[in-house]
Parts: C-alpha cells; sequence; structure tokens
C-alpha cells in the first residue's frame, strides 16, 4: 500500500489554487508546507492564496454566477450527476490524498468520507430539482401569491481540517444545485482533496468559475474572502472562537451567514441500556477520525448501577484498538493532525490528572509511531462537571465518563455546556428515549447509536454550536433566498385601499 500513496508534488505542480476552471500559483509571496501528521515528513510545499487570488477567484465566481443561476434545475441536475459520476471515477485517488494529508486510516477515508461525499453528490443531483416555494393562492381575494426561491450569488466558505473532502462537499454541493456560484477555503493544513473536487466539477461539465479554490490563511485569504464586496454569503465549519471572528466580518457586510461550529457531544447511558452496546458505542463514537469530529462521544454520563462496569468494558475495548500507519490496512486510528495539536491534546490529559483519573492511554507511542503526530486512545473518570476536561472541546481521542443517580441529573449535566451540536441516549425504554431526544439541546441527537450521518438529513447545531444546517434539503434554507410575488387580479385602477392615502374622489 505504502508505494500507492499521493504524489502531492507531481499533482499539483501547476499550484494549489483552482480559479475559472485551472490550476494556479498563488500570489501572496508566502508558501506553506503540507506536512504528513503520520510522519512528520513534508509532501508538498505551495505558494498560499493572497488577497489578489481570493480578488480572481470571487471575479470567476461572480462571470460565471449569470448562466449557472439561470440553467434549469433539469440542467443543474444532469450535471451534478455527471459530477457524482466522476467522483466515484476517481475515488481512490481522492482516498489516497485525503489520508496522506490527514493521518486518516484508509478504511476511514475509503468506507466513509469518499463514499459519503459520492453521495452526496448523487443527492444535490436530485434534490436540484426540488427547490419550489408555496403554491399559488389567493390570500387576500383580490390577488394571486407565490413565492420564489432563488439563488443568492457568489458564496465564500471556509472549511476545516478533519474532514476536508467531506466538508468542500458539504459547503459546495448545495450552494451550487440552489444556482449560486462558490469560492471554497480549505485549510492550508489539507488543501488537496477540495482541488481534487473542484476538478471533478470542472471534468463533469459544471462551467468554468461555478467552484472555485483558494488555498491560503485564515487571516490573510480567508478574512479578505468574508469581507469581500462581492460575496453575498459566507459559511463557515471551524471553532466556536473563529466562528465568532467570522461573524463579526460578515456581519459587517449584511451578509447571509451559517455557522456550524464546536462541539462537546454527551453520550448518555441509562442504567437499562443494552451495556455492550454502549461500550462499543462510545469507543467507536469517541474515536472516530481520532476524535478530531465535533460530533464525536466526549462526555459520558452513565447512570451509577452502570458505572463501572461501563468504565472498566471502554477501558478494556480502548486497549485494543491499533493505532498506527494509516496506510496500513491494520490500523484503527491514525494520528492528530499535526504535533502542535498533539501536544494541546496531551496538555488537557495532563492537567487532568490533577482532578481526576486517566483510567486508559494519556500519552503518545514510541518506537515506529514516535515521528507521527500520535496519541493514545484516552479514558478518564471521575471529574467535575465544571472541570476543563469536561466543558472544553479537546478534540481529540479523548473520553471522559461521569455518573449521576436521576433521570432528571443525567439530562441537565448533558445539556449544561455552551454547545449543542450532537448527542446520543442509551436505554431500551421508549419512554425514557422520548423524553431524551426532546430535552437533551442538540442539532442532532442519536438513540442507541453514535455518529452515522446521511445526506438525506440535515446537520447543524443549537447554542454555541452555531445555526444553519448542512446537507438534507434543509440546506436550501441556507443557500436560497425568499420572494413573494403578489398579482393582482382585479384589473380595477383605483383600490379601495387607495383611500388610506387619498381619500375617496
Amino acid at each position: 500500500m505504502h508505494e500507492n500513496r499521493f504524489q502531492a508534488q507531481d499533482r499539483f505542480a501547476a499550484g494549489a489554487q483552482f480559479i475559472a476552471g485551472e490550476l494556479r500559483r498563488g500570489t501572496s509571496g508566502t508558501s506553506h508546507t503540507v506536512v504528513a501528521p503520520a510522519t512528520g515528513r513534508p509532501v508538498h510545499t505551495y505558494e498560499l492564496a493572497g488577497t489578489d487570488d481570493v480578488d480572481a477567484a470571487v471575479a470567476a465566481a461572480r462571470a460565471a454566477y449569470p448562466g449557472w443561476s439561470r440553467a434549469t434545475p433539469g440542467e443543474r441536475s444532469d450535471a451534478l450527476h455527471a459530477f457524482a459520476a466522476v467522483l466515484g471515477e476517481r475515488a481512490e485517488e481522492l482516498v489516497q490524498a485525503e489520508s496522506l494529508q490527514c493521518g486518516k486510516p484508509l478504511k476511514l477515508s475509503r468506507e466513509f468520507d469518499v463514499p459519503g461525499t459520492v453521495d452526496n453528490a448523487a443527492f444535490f443531483a436530485g434534490a436540484a430539482r426540488h427547490l419550489q416555494g408555496s403554491s399559488a393562492g389567493e390570500y387576500s381575494g383580490d390577488h394571486t401569491s407565490y413565492v420564489r426561491r432563488e439563488p443568492i450569488g457568489v458564496v465564500g466558505s471556509i472549511a476545516p481540517w478533519n474532514y476536508p473532502l467531506q466538508m468542500a462537499a458539504w459547503k459546495i454541493l448545495p450552494a451550487v444545485a440552489a444556482g449560486n456560484t462558490i469560492v471554497l477555503k480549505p485549510s492550508e493544513l489539507t488543501p488537496f482533496t477540495s482541488l481534487l473536487f473542484a476538478e471533478a466539477a470542472t471534468a463533469a461539465g459544471l462551467p468554468d468559475g461555478v467552484v472555485n479554490i483558494v488555498s491560503g490563511a485564515g487571516l490573510g485569504a480567508g478574512e479578505h474572502l468574508v469581507g469581500h464586496e462581492d460575496v453575498a454569503m459566507t459559511s463557515f465549519t471551524g471553532s466556536t472562537a473563529i466562528g465568532r471572528r467570522v461573524a463579526e466580518i460578515a456581519t459587517a457586510g449584511v451578509k447571509r451567514l451559517h455557522l456550524e461550529l464546536g462541539g462537546k457531544a454527551p453520550f448518555v447511558v441509562f442504567d437499562d441500556a443494552d451495556l455492550d452496546a454502549a461500550v462499543h458505542g462510545a469507543v467507536a463514537g469517541a474515536l472516530i477520525n481520532s476524535g478530531q469530529d465535533c460530533t464525536a462521544a466526549t462526555r459520558a454520563y452513565v447512570q451509577r448501577p452502570l458505572y463501572d462496569a461501563f468504565v472498566a468494558g471502554v477501558a478494556d475495548l480502548m486497549a485494543t484498538v491499533q493505532v498506527g500507519d494509516p496506510f496500513d490496512p491494520a490500523t484503527d486510528i491514525g494520528p492528530l493532525i499535526s504535533h502542535a495539536h498533539r501536544d494541546r491534546v496531551a496538555g488537557f490529559v495532563e492537567r487532568a490528572r490533577g482532578y481526576a483519573r486517566v483510567v486508559t492511554g494519556g500519552e503518545a507511542p514510541g518506537g515506529g509511531l514516535a515521528p507521527g503526530a500520535y496519541y493514545r486512545p484516552t479514558l478518564i473518570a471521575d471529574a467535575p462537571q465544571d472541570s476543563e476536561a469536561v466543558q472544553a472541546e479537546i478534540f481529540g481521542p479523548v473520553l471522559v465518563v461521569l455518573p449521576f443517580d436521576s433521570d432528571d441529573e443525567g439530562l441537565r449535566l448533558a445539556n449544561d455546556t455552551p454547545y449543542g451540536l450532537a448527542a446520543s441516549a442509551w436505554t431500551r425504554d421508549v419512554f425514557r428515549a422520548g423524553r431524551a431526544t426532546r430535552e437533551i439541546q442538540a442539532g442532532c441527537v442519536w438513540v442507541n447509536d453514535h455518529i452515522p450521518i446521511l445526506s438525506e438529513m440535515p446537520h447543524g447545531g443549537y447554542k454555541a454550536s452555531g445555526y444553519g444546517k448542512d446537507m438534507s434539503a434543509y440546506s436550501f434554507e441556507e443557500y436560497t433566498q425568499i420572494k413573494h410575488v403578489m398579482y393582482d387580479n382585479t384589473a380595477v385602477a383605483r383600490k379601495d385601499w387607495h383611500r388610506t392615502v387619498f381619500g375617496r374622489r
């Protein structure tokens, strides 16, 4: 498998900006080196996008907008069906690039990220034909009203490094299906699959300028994109802290804004739950993508009769998880995105030793894995509810477990966080499950599972986790604007309501 690793230097020799249908070099005057987190070795150096590149990308999107926005739903649907087909044909290249830049195990890229992205494209190809407004009606008696759903214009989006391919799809597909054009800024750490995604769009026949990629830093290219006067909407996925800055810039320009921010998902296990299912669900939900997932299970609240057995079961199962080279088929979880991020995660765990019990993990592996940004699956027990480990987003392979007594207490603790992106409840009791899904404040609540997502269902948060939805037909609420059209049916020149302005004459 090792010899098949993606050759980024060759693939992006022409540059890491995709503007108006072609790769270009950045003009910021600053280069950036993508480092493989599994080895710590550089794999590609490219010139970052500067403000001139952002301007060129926005201009290309603006030039493409009139034609693309006036394309029929059927024409946009056909183009997106072709796009899904091209993505499917190029799936293995996407797998290799994603695993190289992110450190994802091949099985995660191959079985989750890439097929999920192809499915997203197929879904939005169909959804493009279903952008109706309300049906016509004579609501005033003298007029016929209907609602048009229209595209917004040029969308400027910013995607994170944890799921760069899927996040590119979540930003680009609903926007273009609705008739918008887009400029996406991926993380400068992980630009490869966003560029491959845009190239596939062009190969599928989407017009030049409909999809553009600027690979640059947040403080330069990112802020300029969000504040650009020709960008009508901003969609951002990332941390809550940076989301606040994005909101400041976007709202100053009165732009449409969609934010998908941080999470600290509770995993609530009631005393009638299937313990084996909950243990396996907690380990899988906490460790997917090395825990670098805003919906990952991070806070397990376990009713006291099951608490000790749950802690022991999770610790035992975590110890069997294979940490290793993402290109080794036997690997379960790979490294974190960078050494700096690994050290940040380790800092949370080291500080937790002063107020909680680290049951398993809590260290970086040595030996052949030492050069990479690896960290062992970690379980922390008995941390206070107000502690850093419970309240802050660690974003690594770390699960914190706390006990609770009554159902009221468990649900109260689950909601005791600024975040509200995702959660799960584990119980055999339909009434307990119903109460949990009603009362937990999160955009997604799973029952007896944690993590699965679907193209047909929306993804987005409550509270400090942001607002708006990715995926599903609900995402069109973000990427369209509503117009009320009203026709007079009377053919009467002097309307009765005119008397409120100039009286009866």
